[in-house]
């Protein structure tokens, strides 16, 4: 999720733990802890593109990491905040660090929460921003640090804020498997044969929801919002994987092939060949479009294959939010 959901619900989760006993200090250390997992991005400009994807949300979003880490910062702070033992902050760090990776596990790229296994668990069932999510979150957590410590009302405003956003959590796995079924009957109404189809919602919301299907040479996209009323139409994406060559079995080719759980097309442009994510889809609600979220230059003219990102355009983004905003209130 993003920096400031991440923010606000370590911040929420450092004063259900010990703001009783510490004041506002345990929302402040909670909502550092709950930063704390994203540093991995601070070694990306010293690593090629390949490894700082596999890097993301690796390490510092597992358990071990918390487990380690969580001691280690308790005792850091209880050396200058007296009025909570070692444990007592421990404790914070470790619910606040460990909460981290649990919300972003829901995400579309997900958490390698069990590393060193290697196994990412993404459940795909909401955005890495959703102001729903956030914004009552983030009003309640706020009406609970105006009270004062021993205030009641203090514990119960924030125990609302995590209800509400467990709750909400909770109705976006449904609206997930409705959606699921919406997409899998169109499929079977429309006689297409697929291997493999997986959901996720568009950016911002959980209205409307895009899925992701394999046929053998090709991947279909489309969506779906809740206030459709007309029948789902799926868009072909050629896999055109040929176009790979013996680039293919290159091994950071091969990695990026692993990252992406084998959801990818390669496009040529110009003369270039791109790898593109389909994981994150399109940025346009015209599921047609060949203009990917995460789309990769492959550079082989020198003696090391180079993978560069394309860079997504200030522009890009307002012009898909308001294409979304046309596109959830139906077709």
């Amino acid at each position: 999720m993003d920096s400031l959901t991440q923010i606000v619900l370590g911040a929420a989760v450092g004063e259900a733990v010990l703001g009783r006993k510490v004041g506002w200090k345990a929302a402040l250390y909670g909502a550092i802890a709950g930063t704390i997992p994203d540093l991995d991005v601070l070694v990306k400009p010293f690593v090629d593109t390949v490894t700082a994807l596999e890097w993301h949300r690796g390490i510092t979003h597992s358990i071990l990491f918390s487990v380690f880490m969580a001691p280690v910062l308790g005792w850091l702070v209880s050396k200058w905040e007296k009025a909570a033992s070692w444990k007592n902050w421990g404790w914070l760090f470790f619910w606040a660090l460990i909460t981290h990776p649990l919300l972003d596990a829901h995400t579309t790229w997900g958490t390698q929460l069990f590393w060193p296994f290697d196994l990412r668990l993404a459940y795909k069932n909401i955005f890495v921003i959703d102001p729903l999510y956030t914004v009552p979150f983030l009003i309640f957590l706020l009406l609970a640090l105006r009270k004062k410590r021993t205030d009641p009302k203090r514990a119960k405003y924030n125990k609302i804020g995590l209800w509400i956003s467990s709750g909400y959590m909770v109705l976006t796995l449904v609206l997930k498997g409705v959606t699921f079924l919406k997409f899998e009957n169109a499929l079977t109404e429309q006689n297409i044969a697929y291997s493999e189809i997986e959901t996720k919602p568009s950016p911002m919301n959980t209205i409307l929801w895009t899925a992701n299907v394999e046929t053998e040479k090709s991947f279909l996209i489309a969506d779906y919002s809740l206030f459709d009323t007309q029948p789902i139409t799926f868009s072909e994406h050629t896999k055109n994987h040929e176009l790979l060559g013996e680039l293919a079995y290159n091994d950071k080719i091969q990695r990026l092939i692993k990252l992406t759980n084998g959801w990818y097309t390669i496009t040529q442009k110009k003369g270039a060949l791109y790898f593109n994510d389909l994981r994150f889809g399109l940025l346009s609600t015209d599921s047609t479009s060949n203009d990917y979220v995460f789309s990769f230059l492959i550079d082989n003219t020198g003696s090391d294959l180079i993978i560069t990102e394309n860079r997504k355009r200030p522009e890009d983004a307002k012009r898909l939010l308001k294409d979304l905003w046309l596109r959830i209130k139906g077709n």
